[in-house]
């Protein structure tokens, strides 16, 4: 992961040139990197409902520790934050937002839990998509009691090892409940 982050670093530095060139003397440019990201995006949303399938559907309240979010207070989060990252960098419109699903007791069940993560998902795949990529190295500021800027590629970015991050929080939520995690999904 910490290599992945470093990579992606140094693609915003290269990217501004419009772009990158790679160690075999190829250039990519930046269509090349949004169809990257839109495989991985789509790569991600397979992996995560493979925890979600994984999961019985009377198991989604669990959780390994009173003090922690729900198996499927995790997985909500992880809706309502792609939704917020990627309208972040690339101004689409959520296609929904507002109330706090977590603590949304209608949004819950293993049916609605889906729903909302696979949204997120394909919220944030057609979002890249409709990017340009002239546009990666644009700053969004944005005011979470204090100003972030950050340039749209880089939101993009957060917004990835953000859903990974709690993908794999779940982890140890199927490992407690007696089940088996998915096999890591990198290709």
């Amino acid at each position: 992961m910490k290599s992945y982050l470093i990579k992606c670093g140094l693609l915003i530095v290269f990217i501004a040139s419009g772009s990158i060139q790679t160690s075999f003397g190829q250039n990519v440019s930046g269509d090349t990197l949004k169809s990257m990201m839109v495989k991985d995006w789509e790569r991600a949303k397979t992996y995560t409902d493979a925890y979600l399938n994984v999961m019985p559907g009377n198991k989604y309240s669990f959780t390994p520790n009173d003090s922690i979010r729900t198996f499927a207070q995790q997985m909500l989060h992880l809706a309502q934050a792609n939704m917020f990252f990627i309208m972040t960098a690339t101004d689409e419109k959520p296609t929904f937002g507002g109330r706090d699903l977590e603590k949304t007791s209608s949004a819950q069940s293993a049916d609605s839990v889906r729903y909302y993560v696979d949204k997120s998902y394909d919220f944030a795949i057609q979002a890249i998509k409709n990017l340009s990529p002239g546009k990666f190295m644009e700053i969004k500021t944005i005011n979470m009691g204090q100003a972030m800027n950050a340039t749209r590629l880089s939101w993009l970015n957060k917004a990835f090892e953000h859903q990974t991050h709690h993908r794999g929080q779940t982890t140890i939520y199927l490992r407690t409940a007696g089940m088996h995690p998915p096999q890591e999904m990198l290709f």
